[in-house]
């Protein structure tokens, strides 16, 4: 499958086998599942570090996405879903990519007819918990790598990439 910028996950791997192997490329080995009304999405991460709150989820899917990937680090909570039919709408029309979260969704009908990229462990009926709490444009780590904000995150239905720069 290829991304919007006619990149697949898989041929990435092919042509960037020495980033692979020295870590400037990255595979999310966590068993993330697609979402939303886009299978495939690129762009420069911003990050954020919640735990049951999606209050910086909301803040930051309100500003202009510019084509950029929020990664979402819910520290695997099964238990409260972080982003709903709501905030996938806003970020769609904020112009947002694409959204990784290491958590939960909910709505998720709604959303696979969302036209933007969106990967979670699973889906939970319960909303969160309004507090405010967490931290914006911070290294998260998931998945057995590390993502930083200004990292590129390539997706689609074989996988999750992570990489230092921008790829061909």
């Amino acid at each position: 499958m290829t991304d919007s910028n006619g990149l697949a996950t898989a041929d990435i791997c092919d042509r960037h086998e020495a980033a692979l192997t020295d870590g400037r490329l990255r595979i999310l080995t966590c068993p993330l599942r697609g979402f939303g009304g886009r299978k495939s999405f690129c762009g420069i991460a911003s990050t954020l570090r919640v735990f049951e709150d999606n209050s910086l989820v909301r803040k930051a899917l309100d500003q202009p996405g510019a084509g950029r990937v929020l990664v979402v680090d819910g520290g695997g909570s099964l238990r409260r879903a972080l982003l709903g039919d709501q905030l996938a709408l806003l970020a769609a029309k904020n112009g947002w990519a694409g959204i990784v979260v290491y958590g939960c969704i909910r709505d998720s009908a709604a959303i696979a007819a969302i036209a933007i990229g969106v990967l979670a462990l699973g889906t939970h009926p319960r909303k969160t918990e309004k507090k405010d709490a967490g931290e914006a444009d911070a290294p998260v780590s998931f998945g057995g790598t590390d993502i930083r904000p200004g990292d590129w995150i390539y997706a689609d239905e074989d996988g999750t990439l992570v990489s230092d720069c921008a790829l061909t």
